[in-house]
């Protein structure tokens, strides 16, 4: 945990966001009766009761982004939301299978199964307390002598109405979920060599033989970028069945379609950055056919204003976007969270005084020297900031350590 703390407060030494859930909430202030907002009025009374919505979060370097998706996530987490988030430098954004994937990668599918297996025992009258540790509901059943036809049909028919006859689910995603559940059920029974198969095919495996998922009774078919989206779906429906009221999904630095750099891993070519805007307009076009999901993209507000190649080269793209930036007000239901305009309304001068004895006190506490910046500091730095267009917040933690 002292490791931790050390860690996020060098990132905020290097003007990273911390990442440290303890720092984060520490330094946090202007922004967090925002993201209770947005908690509120999206992930509570939206998104929980199957909303589904896109918002993009832009500003200049320095503004706060990836501290925003930071303070959004730990908003989301407590909530009760599954959140997942992900930079654009290391994920493949052109083909949404890789988004699926990581996504995938990150969520706790069999988790989310045996929930869902706990519904069907409690719809059949059943306690799980009273299932001896490690005795499946099928043994347990058995051994009381109540696993009957008639009881074995019943739980048959509690899957096939989860999963099978969920129209919110891709046919293929809903019978390996049946199967699977059905396994952690006992009935109908399934051989662990065929579940760690159906897990493989879940997630996106290359090398897993179709005839042998055939055999299992789905179609013969693989996870592409073109049912990537129905998959995604079926996903986040299944955390809804197992519970949860939705899903969190925060991608940054999306501004690397248009500004990789020699150093990044992933570089994108014009035809690449042309197919990754296209699966952006897709996702916004079809962002209705989900159920209790949010994405949020963050990048750089220059991806805005480059006509060659940020946003604006994509027509199909801009055009579903362009009429959110339409004045200098900051206006909290906007699709487009502008940090550059909601700093100028929360960075106050009481406001800069206070992060400034936050940052402080969590530097001191990792034995770094650092001073609070008072009231008339406070004032000049706005003044320049409004003059020059920088960005507030990396430069209150530069001039807290400038003691240092």
């Amino acid at each position: 945990m002292e490791n931790d703390f050390k860690t996020g407060v060098s990132l905020l030494k290097q003007g990273l966001p911390p990442g440290n859930a303890d720092i984060l909430d520490r330094v946090s202030v202007g922004i967090r009766p925002f993201i209770g907002f947005l908690g509120e009025k999206y992930l509570r009374e939206y998104i929980s009761l199957g909303g589904s919505k896109i918002k993009f979060v832009t500003g200049r370097a320095g503004s706060g982004k990836t501290h925003f998706l930071q303070l959004l996530s730990r908003e989301a987490e407590g909530a009760g939301f599954k959140t997942v988030g992900f930079s654009a430098k290391d994920v493949w954004l052109h083909d949404f299978k890789s988004i699926y994937l990581e996504i995938m990668s990150r969520c706790d599918l069999p988790g989310c199964i045996k929930k869902c297996a706990s519904q069907v025992i409690m719809e059949l009258g059943y306690a799980e307390s009273d299932i001896p540790s490690g005795m499946s509901f099928a043994d347990y059943l058995s051994s009381i002598g109540e696993l009957d036809a008639l009881t074995k049909k019943e739980i048959r028919n509690q899957l096939q109405k989860m999963f099978l006859r969920n129209p919110l689910m891709d046919s293929n995603f809903a019978a390996a979920c049946s199967l699977l559940a059905g396994g952690a059920l006992g009935h109908p029974a399934l051989e662990d060599q065929n579940r760690e198969l159906l897990m493989l095919w879940l997630s996106g495996n290359k090398d897993v033989p179709l005839p042998e998922i055939r055999r299992l009774g789905l179609a013969p078919t693989r996870i592409t970028k073109y049912n990537a989206r129905h998959m995604l779906r079926s996903l986040a429906e299944v955390h809804s069945l197992a519970g949860c009221p939705g899903m969190l999904i925060t991608i940054d630095n999306v501004d690397i379609l248009a500004y990789s750099s020699s150093m990044d891993t992933i570089r994108y070519t014009k035809m690449r950055r042309m197919d990754a805007y296209e699966s952006i307009r897709e996702l916004i076009d079809e962002i209705d056919t989900l159920r209790n999901i949010m994405f949020v993209f963050s990048f750089d507000r220059k991806l805005i204003d480059d006509e060659l190649a940020g946003l604006k080269s994509y027509y199909a793209l801009w055009a579903r976007i362009q009429n959110e930036i339409v004045s200098g007000k900051f206006n909290q239901f906007t699709d487009i969270i502008d940090l550059d305009a909601l700093g100028k309304l929360v960075y106050t001068k009481e406001a800069i005084v206070e992060m400034s004895a936050r940052l402080a006190a969590a530097f001191g506490a990792a034995n770094i020297i650092a001073r609070g910046i008072s009231a008339e500091k406070a004032e000049e730095m706005i003044s320049l900031a409004q003059f020059t267009g920088i960005s507030l917040p990396r430069q209150v933690v530069k001039e807290v350590l400038s003691g240092d």
